[in-house]
Formats: C-alpha cells, sequence, structure tokens
C-alpha cells in the first residue's frame, strides 16, 4: 500500500478557514490568490523553488494562513528537509489542531526522516480521529515494526488484511510481526497467503530468502535468493541479502560483490555500504573502510555501526579527537551500548584521562551484565539488518 505525500490541498483549506484575506483591498486578495496559484502550478511541475518563494509570499501578506504552511511543509519534505517541514506543518498544527491531514503529514515527516518514535503519535492522533484511514494505519503498524513493538504491530496492521492481502510487502510485514508477537496462527496466515499470491515471482523468492535469513538458514536463504536472481537480478535488496547471506558464511568476497551489485541497482541504500565498510575494515583496508562509511551516513546519518566503524579507524590512527566526536554520535543513537563506552574508555586511556576511562569502564560492566548491546551485535553481523524491516521500508511505502 503506498503512502503518498498528502496531494496539494492549500484550496481546500482556504475553504475550511477562509481566506484570510477576505474584507481587504482587492488587489491584495489578489495577490494571494496569484501567489497560491503560482505554488500550486510550481508543486505541480516539481519546481519546489517556486513553490517554496510564492508560499513565502503568501506568509508575508497573510502571516497566520494555515494552507501556506502546510504547503511549505510539503515543499521541505519532497527535498528531504525534515527539520524545516515539521517545522511548519507544526505551525500549521497549532492554527489548526482538529485538521487530521496536517497531523499525518507531521508523522510522514517523521517516519521519512527515520524517526519512527516520534511518528507514532502522530499517526495515532490520526487514527483516534479518522478510524478508517489505512494509510495512517499502514505507517503505524510499520512505525511499531520497526521500534520492534511487535503485538502492537500485528494488532494495527491485520485489520487491513481485507483490502491489503494481495500486497506481497504487506503479507511480509505482518507475517514478520506476527511471528514475532507469538501470533503463529496469524503468522501462518500471513505466509500462506504470501505463497498464494506471490506464486513463483522473484520477490516471494526474495521474501522467502529473507525469512530464511532471519531464521539464519543460510542454505535455504542462499537458494531462495539465487532462485530469485536467476529471473530479476536486479530486483531492489536483492543483492543486499545475498551479500549478508556470503557474509554469514565466511565468503567475504563473494559478499563485497554482491553489496557492490547492489548499489549498482540502488545507490540510494545506506546498509551497502555500511556493510562494505565492514568488510573493508576486516581485511586491512581503512582508507576504503572510511570511505564507504562516509557513504553510509551521507545516506542515513542514524546509522550506528558506520559511526561506530568510523570511530574504530579513528582510534587504530590515533586520530582520538574524531574518534570520540563519531562515539558520541554511536552513542546518541544506542546509549546502552557496552561496545561504545568499552572503546571510549580505551581512548581515553590514551589520552591519559584514567578517571573518565575507569567511569567509562564501570559502564561497560554494568551493561555487560544487563545484556544490552544490540550495537554489538549489529557491529558482528550477528543481527539481520533487513532494510525492508528497520527503516528502508519507509522508503518503499512513502513513495
Amino acid at each position: 500500500m503506498p503512502a503518498r505525500l498528502l496531494a496539494v490541498w492549500a484550496f481546500s483549506l482556504l475553504v475550511i478557514f477562509g481566506f484570510s484575506v477576505a474584507g481587504q483591498r482587492p488587489d491584495a486578495e489578489n495577490a494571494v490568490r496569484q501567489a497560491y496559484e503560482a505554488g500550486e502550478a510550481a508543486l505541480r511541475t516539481g519546481d519546489l523553488a517556486g513553490a517554496q518563494a510564492s508560499f513565502l509570499k503568501v506568509l508575508e501578506l497573510v502571516p497566520q494562513d494555515v494552507g501556506a504552511r502546510v504547503n511549505l511543509g510539503v515543499v521541505f519534505m519532497r527535498q528531504k528537509k525534515w527539520p524545516r517541514a515539521l517545522e511548519y506543518l507544526k505551525q500549521a498544527e497549532k492554527l489548526a489542531p482538529q485538521v487530521t491531514g496536517i497531523r499525518l503529514n507531521i508523522g510522514l515527516a517523521y517516519y521519512r526522516e527515520g524517526d519512527y518514535a516520534a511518528a507514532i503519535p502522530a499517526f495515532e492522533s490520526v487514527l483516534r480521529d479518522q478510524a478508517d484511514s489505512a494509510q495512517a494505519r499502514h505507517l503505524l503498524g510499520l512505525c511499531y515494526l520497526f521500534q520492534e513493538h511487535y503485538p502492537e504491530a500485528a494488532q494495527t496492521l491485520e485489520p487491513l488484511w481485507p483490502a491489503s492481502n494481495s500486497d506481497l510487502s504487506y503479507l511480509y510485514s505482518l507475517s514478520v510481526a506476527a511471528g514475532n508477537a507469538g501470533r503463529h496462527a496469524l503468522e501462518e496466515r500471513a505466509e500462506a497467503r504470501m505463497l498464494e499470491v506471490g506464486k513463483d515471482s522473484p520477490l516471494l523468492h526474495l521474501l522467502r530468502g529473507k525469512a530464511y535469513l532471519a531464521r539464519e538458514d543460510f542454505d535455504r536463504a542462499l537458494d531462495e535468493l539465487q532462485t530469485a536472481t536467476q529471473a530479476d537480478p536486479k530486483l531492489p535488496l536483492l543483492h543486499y541479502n545475498l551479500g549478508v547471506v556470503y557474509r554469514r558464511k565466511g565468503s567475504l568476497g563473494k559478499a563485497r560483490e554482491e553489496f557492490l551489485e547492489d548499489i549498482a541497482v540502488d545507490p540510494g541504500v545506506a546498509y551497502d555500504y555500511d556493510q562494505l565498510g565492514t568488510l573493508c575494515y576486516l581485511q586491512g583496508q581503512a582508507d576504503d573502510s572510511e570511505h564507504y562509511y562516509l557513504d553510509a551516513l551521507k545516506r542515513d546519518p542514524k546509522l550506528g555501526t558506520s559511526w561506530f566503524g568510523l570511530a574504530k579507524i579513528y582510534k587504530d590512527e590515533k586520530r582520538y579527537p574524531e574518534a570520540l566526536k563519531a562515539l558520541n554520535e554511536a552513542g546518541a543513537i544506542d546509549p546502552k551500548s557496552a561496545s561504545v563506552h568499552y572503546l571510549r574508555a580505551q581512548i581515553l586511556g590514551e589520552l591519559g584521562r584514567k578517571n573518565e576511562a575507569q567511569t567509562e569502564m564501570a559502564t561497560v560492566r554494568r551493561l555487560k551484565l544487563e545484556n544490552l548491546d544490540k550495537l554489538e551485535h549489529e557491529i558482528s553481523g550477528a543481527t539481520y539488518h533487513d532494510p525492508q524491516v528497520a527503516g528502508g521500508a519507509a522508503t518503499q511505502a512513502s513513495q
């Protein structure tokens, strides 16, 4: 189910709220109308700079206009400038809290930014006011899934079954949520429907391969993914998953080839570069490793494994200030990572800051007892990162 940005709806907002300059001079009213028309025309043709200028012009003439703020939010969402988009959308929400469409766009902005925890309240509020919003329900279910709130994800996604049970991506998300929530009857129902809908399609083999990969059945995963490759070698994320299988099987050279092949299909997947950074580091290629980690972070600044990988490189090269800066970024993403605190302790020790190093080691011991080092499992490759169920699906779902 695609989750599209809201269509341009400035004029419908004007109808709801009344034309902001009504009763003023006709020339002022005409100026606002012309600015709106120019902004909407620019949005339709993809002229985002022109749209931005037009809607800012509206705000100069009518500072409390809601529609202009919403449309500016859409402009910045299309530019992937999420903080700016949220700035205008939240202003619009304050002026028109009863309009669910504004809150839906706020959720979408957080969703596309990858801040799923922040998106959840926005989508929940839309569903409270508009229980039949399939878009909000689908996105809320995915947010729960990405946050590993599996019971909530399964409960939220299940009502979409009548309209969505022919969508393989929906069925896959539902099966993952249901399986992890212990709702095995629903999981089996979703998987059976996947087989029925997918038949012998490449996408079905990809999804089955990912399921085997998540269960660490690498031989079956490889068989399914290779079958998909024979039918459609350009299938998005197919080569990424093959790379993960080969890495887990210890074939680092083949893994590297697959990640590079996935980049050739779609250069926007941050996880490919992250994996290549790790492979290059393991093979003693520090310069290449740094290059790939930086490429990963250009695409996803919240990729903790890449920040941690950079920190290790910088520590090895005694670039301690840069290493500590990278660790701060990794720690902000996963504050309970023992690996981050341990590496920081090592660097502080090298710098002669013994008291701070001892404090970090005490934190390491505490976190090890709590067994909370999710980042370490991701770094080692022991955790399977499915970009479609770890945030990467955000791109697909929101096109």
